[in-house]
């Protein structure tokens, strides 16, 4: 019998390129691990078998999501397990290396893999001797190991050679151990590309080229070599998730705001998101508004370009759910959300309010104009524009002077050149456009190659 395949529901946040899991315990009870604040899908899940909450583990202070664990307790009773090295300001049991915690006819043993944090815990899930599988968090991920730099780039080599030694020790457990990491494919936390979300220790012993580096000198110098930038509000989460974050209480959503309510909140330090596709941004937004197009990846750009801390106004268009903006924003630490523009850019409009335009076009027709490459820099190395100039989105804010007059905007698909845009044209720039589309488009329509390399 495979417990994964009876009894442990993965719950993937592919926004995030997070997963948590749900351990049917099989008394009625379930275990919660690495689970974030929006608790949604694990919900239903658990309701869908007749599951109450009754443990929630995490495996480090999670820098990329606000931990459910908190919300669970309030709301389930659910008992917290965590580092006692985490030092967590909430009630929870303190776990420290080799530590158990009894599951019922389960048992889940705590090992300490330093390493993406400091603090960080792999939990073991026994049944009697036999292991069932391994909760990894950001130790062993698929086909590599999470990034060492959350700390600081002062840390990021003591780190590294931390998690070296933690991978050797898991990868001492059975070849058959099934493994169960946080970090999976689309998250900043170095997790490599592909579908693949959970593993085994003997699949990472035989294909994980970090596992299989000769020596802890060799696997640093990889693991460092493989780290890109990683999303601003990263910096601030990990602290909240110490503290304890708020739990919600009811329903979130977005309150209606007349359009006076809009125009008043930059004067209150606050800001405008609109939410809307990229063509109904292009064909009309209010001046000052930051394009983040909501889709699974809305809460990383939302914490990546927009300050913490600010009352924040959303412009929806119909049939967007406002439901998902405030859960989206609210997983990654905005809690001032001032609501949304009742009656949409209609209401806007007939309010009088101004209404600024932006370039749309196709790649067949960039012609001679500039182009400004804002996708991630191995993006941009495996292929780009020939004289495209490179700054990264997450860089934008700081280097806005950086970018060409009346240049287009370009990204993978449009959404990410899009908030590009806005940006730029927030701090003045002028006749912007933006590529629908990405460089193999460009390479399509004008059938030259695109170039590699930084």
């Amino acid at each position: 019998m495979s417990y994964a395949r009876d009894h442990l529901i993965p719950i993937v946040d592919e926004g995030l390129g997070n997963s948590a899991y749900l351990a049917d315990l099989g008394d009625g009870r379930a275990l919660a691990v690495d689970s974030s604040l929006d608790l949604r899908a694990l919900r239903e899940a658990a309701a869908k078998r007749g599951l109450r909450v009754a443990f929630a583990a995490d495996t480090h202070l999670h820098a990329d999501f606000l931990t459910g664990a908190v919300q669970l307790a309030a709301d389930e009773g659910a008992a917290v397990l965590a580092a006692a090295a985490g030092h967590r300001a909430f009630p929870h049991i303190p776990l420290a290396d080799g530590d158990e915690a009894g599951l019922g006819g389960l048992r889940l043993r705590a090992l300490a893999t330093p390493g993406h944090t400091g603090e960080h815990l792999s939990y073991l899930l026994l049944d009697g001797s036999r292991e069932l599988g391994v909760f990894t968090g950001g130790s062993l991920i698929v086909g590599s190991a999470a990034r060492t730099d959350l700390l600081g780039a002062s840390r990021a080599e003591e780190l590294a050679r931390a998690q070296y030694r933690s991978l050797r020790r898991l990868a001492m457990l059975p070849d058959a151990t099934a493994v169960w990491p946080t970090h999976g494919a689309g998250s900043f936390c170095s997790a490599p590309p592909g579908t693949a979300r959970v593993t085994t220790i003997g699949a990472e012993k035989a294909s994980n080229a970090l596992l299989a580096a000769p020596d802890e000198d060799t696997f640093t110098g990889r693991l460092l070599a493989s780290l890109g930038s990683y999303p601003a509000y990263f910096a601030r989460l990990a602290e909240v998730n110490r503290r304890g974050p708020a739990p919600v209480a009811g329903a979130p959503g977005l309150a209606p705001l007349t359009p006076a309510a809009l125009r008043s909140l930059p004067g209150r330090g606050g800001q405008v998101i609109d939410v809307r596709p990229i063509a109904h941004f292009a064909a009309g937004h209010i001046p000052g508004a930051v394009s983040i197009p909501l889709r699974e990846q809305f809460a990383t750009w939302l914490g990546w370009v927009v300050p913490a801390g600010v009352p924040l106004g959303f412009v929806l268009a119909g049939g967007q759910d406002p439901a998902e903006v405030a859960w989206q924003a609210l997983k990654v630490g905005y809690e001032d959300l001032a609501g949304q523009l009742d009656g949409g850019m209609a209401a806007w409009h007939a309010d009088g309010g101004p209404a600024e335009t932006t370039g749309l076009v196709t790649a067949g027709r960039i012609g001679s104009r500039p182009v400004l490459d804002v996708r991630q820099a191995a993006e941009y190395a495996s292929g780009h524009i020939p004289g495209a100039v490179h700054v990264e989105l997450g860089d934008l804010p700081a280097r806005a002077q950086d970018a060409p007059v009346g240049a287009v905007v370009m990204c993978g698909h449009g959404e990410r050149a899009m908030t590009a845009a806005s940006l730029l044209q927030r701090a003045g720039h002028r006749g912007l456009a933006v590529l629908a589309g990405g460089a193999q488009d460009w390479a399509a329509a004008t059938g030259q190659p695109l170039r590699e390399g930084p």
